[in-house]
């Protein structure tokens, strides 16, 4: 059984390449169940999928700098935009797939943590429209 240890994920936000002030992204995706459970069922329940929908966890380490993660996220509050993430940096492949979508920047939370923090921002966008999984 192959094992792996993230050691260089990767993220593009709005094609923005973001990885340097990620310390953590997650990519969860889920269909909802849908009963549709009859007489005719004979007591067991019976479920079908319904919609689908996906979220985009991000940890971040901040910095507020002119050219920074702050003012990247910043302008993007309140927009529908595109991500790219791979499990490493190197290009997408069979061992490396990307998965890929659009997320709604429904929030910042540039000031977070308490005395003797890091500065980190955690923040989590629901996927628009479908998340695909390539190899190439």
């Amino acid at each position: 059984m192959a094992k792996m240890v993230l050691l260089a994920q990767f993220l593009s936000l709005n094609g923005t390449d973001v990885s340097e002030y990620m310390r953590k992204c997650e990519v969860s995706v889920e269909v909802e169940d849908k009963d549709v459970t009859t007489y005719a069922s004979l007591g067991w329940k019976e479920v079908r999928g319904g919609l689908k929908s996906g979220e985009l966890g991000i940890e971040f380490l901040q910095d507020v700098a002119a050219t920074e993660i702050d003012s990247i996220m910043w302008p993007l509050l309140g927009t529908v935009v595109p991500f790219v993430t791979r499990l490493d940096q190197a290009a997408a492949g069979a061992s490396n797939p990307s998965y890929s979508g659009n997320v709604l920047i429904k929030g910042w939370n540039p000031v977070e943590g308490s005395v003797g923090d890091e500065a980190s921002v955690s923040v989590s966008y629901p996927t628009s429209g479908a998340v695909t999984r390539a190899t190439s």
